[in-house]
C-alpha cells in the first residue's frame, strides 16, 4: 500500500494535471497514423521504415510500462513522473526537428521510454490525491480523456499534416509538457510504494525478445525470410521470451507473475486484449494509407472519415458499461470483439481503387460498436481477476500486452501487405490491403473465442481486507481459475 508523504495540491489539480500527461501518451500511439504519407513523401523510407515510426514508441511504451510504475514506487511517483514527462517532451521535439527517417525512428523510442515511465504513474498519483469516495469519478474522467487521445488521433494528426506540417503531432506535445512540468512539481503530492526490487533481468529478457520478433517480422519482407538477421532476430526473440517466462515463474519479485496467468479469468482477458489490439492496430496502419494514397482523400478528410471506428467508443461506452454491469463482462467482450471481427471483414471485402466512402461506413461502424463494447468491460474483468493487492501488476500487465499487441499487428500485417501488394500502384496497395485487413479480423475473432474462455459472473461475499479502495464490495467476475 502506498504512503503519501506530501499534499501539495488538491484532487482537481492532480486529476487535470494526469489526465493531460495520459492524453499526451495516449494520443501519440495513433496521431503518427494519418501523417504516414506525408511522412514518407519529406523523409523518404520503404514500408518497414514507416512501420518503425509507430512500433518504435508503442514497443518501447510496452516493455518498459511495468518497469517504469515500479521506478515509481521505488523512488518517488512524482519525482519519476517528472522525470517521464521531461523526457517525453523533449523526445517530441526531437522527432519535430528529424532530419531524416532513422532519427525519428529513434526519437520515437525514446518517446515510448518517457511515455512508459510517466503513463502508469498518472493512476498512482491520482489516486492519493483523490479521497476513496471519489475515485470513481476521477477513474471515470482520466479515461474519457484517454479515450478522447485515442478517438481524436487520426483526425488531429490529420488536420495538423495537412493544415500546418506533420512535425506539428509532435511539437504539440512540447507547451502541453512545459505548462505541465512545473504544475507537477508544486501542485502533486510525492508518495511510494512498497519498494520491491526492480526486476531488471526481467525487463531485459522480455525487451530483447519482443525487439528480436518486431525486427524480424518488419524486415522480413524486404530482407527475405530466409536472411541470416531476420531469422537470428525470430529465433533469439523466441528463445529471450521462453527465458523471460521460465525466469518470471522461479524469481522472488518478478516483473510479471506467472502465477498470475494460473486464473482462468486473467489469461482469457489478456489473451483477449492482445489479440484485439493486434487486429485493430495493424488494420488502422494500412488503412489510413489507403484513404490517402489510393481513395485521395486530404490527412483530415482520411481522419474524419475513420471517426465511426475510432470515435464510437466515446458514444458507447456507457451501454457498454450498463450492460456488463447487468450481465457480466464476459458476454459484452465477446460481443464486441466478434462485431469489431465482422466490421473488419466487410471493410476487406468492399476495399477497392475507388469504392465509395458509404459502402465502407458499415464495416467502420460495426467496427466502432465492436471497439466501444470492448473497453470498459475489458479492464473491469483484468482488475476483478486478481486480488486487490495485485491489480496494479494486473493492469500494468493487460496494457503492456495491449501494447505489445498494436507493435505486433503492424509488423504482421504489413508483412501479409508486402507479400501480395505494395505501393505501386492503387490496384497492388488494394491487393496487398485484403488479405492483410482479413487475417486481422481473423485475429480478432480469436479474441473473442479466447474472451468466451473466461468463466461466468459469480458474486463473492468478500472479507474486509478485500474489499475495494472505495470501500464497497467488489464483483467477482471470473475469480475462478
Amino acid at each position: 500500500m502506498s504512503q503519501q508523504t506530501a499534499r501539495r495540491g488538491g484532487a482537481a489539480w492532480a486529476l487535470v494535471i494526469t489526465s493531460v500527461a495520459g492524453f499526451m501518451a495516449a494520443l501519440d500511439n495513433l496521431v503518427v497514423t494519418t501523417a504516414l504519407p506525408s511522412i514518407r513523401k519529406d523523409l523518404g523510407g520503404a514500408l518497414g521504415d514507416l512501420e518503425w515510426t509507430v512500433s518504435a514508441y508503442t514497443l518501447t511504451f510496452a516493455v518498459l510500462l511495468m518497469f517504469g510504475a515500479a521506478l515509481g514506487d521505488r523512488f518517488g511517483r512524482r519525482r519519476l513522473f517528472l522525470a517521464g514527462l521531461t523526457v517525453f517532451t523533449g523526445a517530441s521535439a526531437a522527432a519535430a526537428m528529424a532530419p531524416g527517417i532513422g532519427s525519428l525512428i529513434a526519437a520515437r523510442a525514446v518517446q515510448g521510454v518517457g511515455a512508459a515511465v510517466m503513463m502508469p504513474l498518472t493512476l498512482t498519483l491520482l489516486t492519493a490525491a483523490v479521497p476513496a469516495a471519489k475515485r470513481g469519478m476521477a477513474y471515470g474522467i482520466w479515461g474519457a480523456v484517454n479515450g478522447l487521445a485515442v478517438a481524436s488521433g487520426p483526425l488531429i494528426g490529420g488536420s495538423l499534416t495537412q493544415h500546418v506540417s506533420w512535425h506539428w503531432i509532435f511539437w504539440l506535445n512540447v507547451p502541453l509538457g512545459l505548462a505541465l512540468l512545473p504544475l507537477a512539481r508544486l501542485r502533486l503530492a510525492e508518495s511510494h510504494g512498497a519498494g520491491a526490487p526492480l526486476d531488471v533481468p526481467g525487463t531485459l529478457l522480455a525487451s530483447g525478445g519482443l525487439f528480436g520478433i518486431v525486427y524480424g517480422l518488419v524486415r522480413g519482407p524486404a530482407d527475405g525470410w530466409s536472411d541470416t538477421v531476420v531469422l537470428t532476430g525470430l529465433f533469439a526473440g523466441a528463445a529471450l521470451l521462453t527465458a523471460f517466462v521460465l525466469y518470471s515463474t522461479r524469481a522472488k519479485n518478478p516483473m510479471l507473475p506467472m502465477r498470475l496467468f494460473r486464473s482462468r479469468a486473467f489469461s482469457g482477458i489478456n489473451a483477449a486484449s492482445l489479440l484485439m489490439f493486434l487486429g485493430m492496430f495493424g488494420s488502422i496502419f494500412l488503412l489510413s494509407q489507403y484513404m490517402q494514397g489510393v481513395l485521395g482523400y486530404s490527412p483530415t478528410e482520411a481522419g474524419l472519415r475513420m471517426l465511426p471506428w475510432t470515435g464510437m467508443p466515446m458514444l458507447v461506452a456507457p451501454i457498454a458499461g450498463i450492460l456488463s454491469d447487468r450481465i457480466g463482462g464476459r458476454p459484452v467482450v465477446a460481443t464486441g470483439l466478434f462485431l469489431q471481427a465482422a466490421g473488419l471483414a466487410c471493410t476487406a471485402a468492399v476495399a477497392s481503387a475507388d469504392v465509395s466512402y458509404a459502402a465502407q461506413l458499415p464495416g467502420l461502424i460495426v467496427s466502432g460498436i465492436g471497439m466501444a463494447l470492448f473497453f470498459a468491460p475489458a479492464s473491469h474483468l483484468v482488475m476483478s481477476s486478481v486480488t486487490p493487492q495485485e491489480q496494479g501488476i494486473a493492469s500494468g500487465a493487460n496494457n503492456a500486452l495491449r501494447e505489445v499487441g498494436g507493435a505486433l499487428g503492424i509488423a504482421i500485417m504489413s508483412s501479409i501487405f508486402s507479400a501480395r501488394g505494395g505501393y505501386e500502384s492503387a490496384q497492388s496497395f488494394v491487393d496487398g490491403l485484403r488479405p492483410a485487413v482479413m487475417t486481422g479480423s481473423a485475429v480478432v475473432a480469436l479474441g473473442a473465442v479466447a474472451a468466451l474462455l473466461i468463466p461466468t459472473r459469480r458474486r463473492a461475499t468478500p472479507t474486509a481486507q478485500e474489499t475495494s479502495p472505495t470501500g464497497s464490495a467488489p464483483v467477482l467476475e471470473g475469480a475462478g481459475s
